[in-house]
This record gives C-alpha cells, sequence and structure tokens, in this order.
C-alpha cells in the first residue's frame, strides 16, 4: 500500500471549475495533491473523514490591502478563518513595494501603514520579506502606480513628465522581473487624479510582453463610470493587457439602477478584449475619509482619525451635531480619517455579484482598527447568505469565482482546482452552516461552517481554530489564461 501524507475520504469535492459536485477521496504528498479517486488505499499519516462536507480549491481573495499584514501578522486569521488560502496585494494603485518615502506616506497609501511600514525599496526586497515572514497564506503582488508616483514625484497633483514616466517604468520592470502579477492604479484618489489617460498607458505598456494584468480602482464610480470604464478599456486594449475592474459598484445615491448599463459597458468590451471585475458582496464601501464623498443622505461611519482617534466608531453626522457644524466641516476636522460609506445599492451589488465575469475580492483594510466586515466575512457570506439562503448563485459557480477564475487571470500555477499534480491549497466546510458572523457593529469575528484549511498540504486551520502552522509562499506570475 502506497504511502501519502493526509487521505480525505467521503469528501463532496467542487473542484473549481464550476462543474457538479462528486464524492470522492483526496490524497496529499507533501505540497500536493497526489491522487483523487474512490476508494483510495493509502498508509496515511493523517486521515480524514470528511463525511459528506464540501471539499473546494482554497480561497483567493484577489483584492485585498493585506501588504503589510502578510509581513507583520503572520497568523492572517482574518482570511484563514473563511477559507482563503491566498491573497492578491498591491491593489488600487497602492503597493508596500517599491516605494522610497521622503515623509509619511500620501492618501492613500497610509491604508497600509505608517512610515515605517515602507521598508522595500524594491520589489525583489519585499519578496525577500515574506518568504522570510512565510505568513499562513499564500501571497501574490501587484505594483501600485500611485507607489511609483510617489517615488519619482515632487508632488502628485499633476501628470508625469516623460522623464518620470521612464524611471516609473524601470521600477515596474524590476517587478515584473521578480514576479510581480501587473500593475494595479487607483485614479480615483487625488493622489493619481492628476495622471492623465497617456502617462497610465505609458506606464502599462511593459505589461504585455511579461504576460502581466492591469487592475483599476477607476478614475470614478459615480456619475462617470462610464466614461471611467472605457478609459480603463483603451489602456488594456492600446497596451493588449487584461483589464481587471476593482470592486465594481454603483457607487453614490444618484448612480443607483445603473448596474445594468455597467455591466452591458463590461460585455460590450468583454466581446473583443479581455476584460474582467471583482466585488465585495456588501452595499457599503470602506476607504479613507474622502471630502468629496461626504452627503448628508448617505451614512458615513468614522473608523479612525489621526486627530480624534476617540471618535472612532461614531458616525460622521452624530460627530458634526455634537459638534454644532456641517457635515463637511466636521470632515476637515477629523482628517487624516477611514471611513466606511453606505453608498450602495444593493440590488446593483447583487447584479454585479452574479455576473460571470466577476471575481470575489474583500478590499478588507487589516490596519483599520474598526474594520468593515468584509474583512473577515467575504468569502462565507457569498457562500452562506447569497448562495444557499437568496440563490443567487449556485455553489459550484460561486466557487468558480473565488478559485479557477482568479488563478487563470492573474496567473497563479497549478492554483485553484483539485486537480492531481496541483498544490494542496483547500478549504473543508459545511455548506449547510457556513455563515459570516462579522457585523458592522462587531467587525472581528471569525466565519461559521469551516471545518479545515489547508495551505500548501499543511493544516492550517481547523473548527477549533489555527493550527498555527504557517506554509504561505510568495508567489510569481505564471502563464494567465482568460476566462470570459
Amino acid at each position: 500500500m502506497p504511502n501519502c501524507d493526509t487521505l480525505i475520504r467521503n469528501a463532496t469535492v467542487l473542484d473549481g471549475s464550476g462543474a457538479a459536485s462528486q464524492c470522492l477521496d483526496v490524497a496529499l504528498n507533501g505540497d500536493h495533491i497526489r491522487e483523487i479517486g474512490n476508494s483510495l488505499k493509502y498508509a496515511a499519516t493523517e486521515n480524514i473523514d470528511a463525511d459528506g462536507l464540501i471539499l473546494a480549491p482554497g480561497f483567493i481573495d484577489v483584492h485585498t490591502h493585506d501588504d503589510t499584514a502578510v509581513i507583520h501578522n503572520p497568523a492572517m486569521l482574518s482570511k484563514l478563518s473563511q477559507g482563503v488560502t491566498t491573497v492578491i496585494v498591491g491593489n488600487c494603485g497602492i503597493s508596500t513595494a517599491p516605494v522610497q518615502l521622503r515623509g509619511e506616506p500620501p492618501d492613500p497609501m497610509n491604508l497600509l501603514g505608517c512610515a515605517d511600514a515602507f521598508r522595500y525599496p524594491t520589489f525583489a526586497a519585499y519578496v525577500a520579506a515574506i518568504q522570510k515572514a512565510q505568513p499562513s497564506v499564500n501571497v501574490g503582488a501587484l505594483v501600485g502606480h500611485t507607489a511609483l508616483r510617489n517615488n519619482q514625484m515632487d508632488r502628485l497633483d499633476r501628470t508625469a513628465s516623460a522623464t518620470e514616466i521612464d524611471n516609473m517604468r524601470r521600477q515596474l520592470q524590476e517587478a515584473l522581473d521578480n514576479g510581480a502579477l501587473g500593475l494595479s492604479s487607483g485614479l480615483a484618489y487625488l493622489s493619481a487624479y492628476s495622471a492623465s489617460t497617456d502617462e497610465v498607458l505609458a506606464l502599462a505598456q511593459p505589461l504585455a510582453a511579461a504576460g502581466a494584468v492591469y487592475t483599476t480602482h477607476m478614475r470614478s464610480e459615480t456619475e462617470t463610470i462610464l466614461d471611467a470604464m472605457n478609459e480603463a478599456f483603451e489602456i488594456g486594449r492600446r497596451n493588449h493587457v487584461p483589464v481587471i475592474i476593482s470592486h465594481l459598484k454603483c457607487a453614490g445615491i444618484a448612480n443607483w439602477g445603473r448596474s445594468g448599463e455597467v455591466l452591458h459597458t463590461l460585455d460590450t468590451a468583454r466581446a473583443s478584449q479581455n476584460v474582467g471585475c471583482d466585488c465585495y458582496p456588501y452595499a457599503a464601501g470602506s476607504s479613507t475619509l474622502d471630502l468629496r464623498q461626504v452627503d448628508e443622505r448617505v451614512k458615513i461611519t468614522i473608523t479612525w482619525s489621526t486627530p480624534h482617534p476617540e471618535l472612532a466608531g461614531q458616525t460622521l453626522a452624530q460627530i458634526a451635531i455634537n459638534w454644532g457644524i456641517a457635515q463637511i466641516d466636521a470632515a476637515r476636522k477629523l482628517q487624516p480619517a477611514g471611513a466606511i460609506y453606505h453608498s450602495i445599492s444593493e440590488d446593483d451589488m447583487r447584479r454585479i455579484l452574479r455576473h460571470p465575469a466577476t471575481m470575489i475580492g474583500s478590499d478588507g483594510l487589516p490596519n483599520d482598527p474598526l474594520p468593515h466586515p468584509r474583512l473577515w466575512g467575504t468569502f462565507p457570506r457569498v457562500l452562506g447568505r447569497y448562495s444557499r439562503e437568496e440563490k443567487l448563485l449556485s455553489l459550484p459557480e460561486a466557487i468558480h469565482k473565488m478559485t479557477r477564475m482568479p488563478a487563470q487571470r492573474f496567473g497563479l500555477a497549478k492554483r485553484g482546482l483539485v486537480r492531481e499534480g496541483y498544490f494542496a491549497d483547500l478549504v473543508l466546510f459545511d455548506s449547510e452552516k457556513i455563515i459570516d458572523t462579522a457585523t458592522f457593529a462587531d467587525p472581528i469575528r471569525p466565519a461559521e461552517g469551516i471545518a479545515s484549511v489547508w495551505v500548501n498540504g499543511v493544516l492550517s486551520y481547523t473548527n477549533r481554530g489555527a493550527t498555527r502552522k504557517c506554509s504561505g509562499r510568495f508567489l510569481p506570475r505564471g502563464k494567465t489564461t482568460w476566462i470570459q
């Protein structure tokens, strides 16, 4: 009888492809899946009877801001407890590397930490830090456009010169040479809003030869969202590069109900180029406190404030009333600060979530003292609330959006499927019990229904908590295979 490290028997396998489930045994050896079949015969170091629970590929969180968390908090319980085995960092134009600061990080790079968190002047240095920290989850990384601008420009409220773009491209190329997945932008933020389309076009030019992707927090998610989408598609089309729209939404009350035309615009582009998006399953977003988003019709909760830390957890409306001033003036007094904006229509979010081009990303902010509950709840919320309870997605569809689709779009080799020879990133869960428990009032709570999580073949989490065996790796860019 052959040996293996782990034998999982009687599992209901959803392999990540979108196909229906099968009752199978899965044998793990080292960091790989050795064999999948019926009634496998192995002398296993560890035998697990899945008793019909769902066995799926480990979930891939395509939109995170865990850049510094994976190093300073390698246990990564907020992700591991959801069944997430891989995080993609460096989104929204902000990354920890390559960065050289001349003071405190500009907004929104401060979401990743204070100046002492930015210790990686090259991408290679960041990769080395991940390898040394060995977090409990795998890490794939994008390079932030705003980070590159910060390195090369004396001020960020203008477009870059040709020389500055050349310098940025050199840093981007170093990152691509060391395994970066691609380039991200955050054109909605004031630190990048003045960048011209031509600046981003020129900077994205090296991506095609590297087989990398372009992801973007677009210039607008409100009234001019269609123009912003077309700008993103133009950058991808002219450079022959896949485009991923980050956290696609119709933000702002005046923009509610437009998801149909937004998705039509997406589908029109998909007919001729590689385009997709990600989405989080909540009708509220979170970022730094932006005066342009202050709307007295929208509930805004302050999550942190440098000048007034004691006000974290209060709404901007409450603070303004207590101070006897308008909300916009209160927001000015609170800055720099973080906020949760309840500015999304639930119906629009659901329509985007179920679209076949949409992946799942949490967009959680691990440095927030009072984070949006998406940090701890995104993936179980999709599986429990929107798949099981509301039937918005079938379970195979939902798993596909979390596994194979992101692995192929981002070029994560041998990840995202339960398949022989693939890395043993796996999650075992109860499809009848899985649900998020994190709330806006109590956001730091692990999900229910996750039985076991393996990262590179190592049992890293059970329903009793983390095993403290950290086996995550830096994942360099492989070959992207686009799924339309």
